[in-house]
């Protein structure tokens, strides 16, 4: 996803004194809290349960994590989360999420989620989780 690129979903958050190291500026780790915070809130949006998925059998599994770090954040910055949904063959779900620093609207990370859906340790179809975004209006692009 290109800065300025339309997305389906996005939350802001503030940074917490407690999420930097001890150069003053949000540790790497943090990071993905933040992507699966915003993960997670996008599906609740689109009617989709992490634990009511779970406890049906199926466990959304992140199997890559492709994260560029352009800009540390600081204590007391503001920044958005957003999120653009993708699909990658029969089985792949893409989330293509960036953090953007509110103030001025800088790329801070830039990232790329890949996960697939499993029951038992083994891949099932996304086919009803397409249904679920595709009733919110979402049409996850093909990658």
């Amino acid at each position: 996803m290109k800065q300025g690129q339309d997305y389906h979903f996005e939350i802001e958050l503030e940074v917490r004194d407690y999420e930097c190291d001890i150069q003053g500026i949000v540790n790497n780790a943090v990071y993905q809290n933040y992507l699966e915070y915003c993960r997670h809130k996008f599906l609740n949006k689109v009617g989709v349960s992490f634990a009511d998925l779970h406890n049906d059998g199926i466990d959304a599994v992140v199997i890559r994590a492709e994260l560029d770090y352009k800009f540390p954040l600081r204590p007391e910055d503001s920044f958005f989360v957003r999120l653009k949904m993708a699909k990658h063959g029969r089985l792949r779900i893409i989330f293509k999420q960036q953090v953007i620093r509110k103030a001025d609207e800088k790329l801070m990370v830039d990232a790329r989620i890949t996960t697939v859906l499993t029951r038992n340790g083994r891949p099932v179809s996304p086919d009803f989780l397409e249904e679920q975004f595709l009733k919110s209006g979402i049409v996850p692009e093909e990658d």
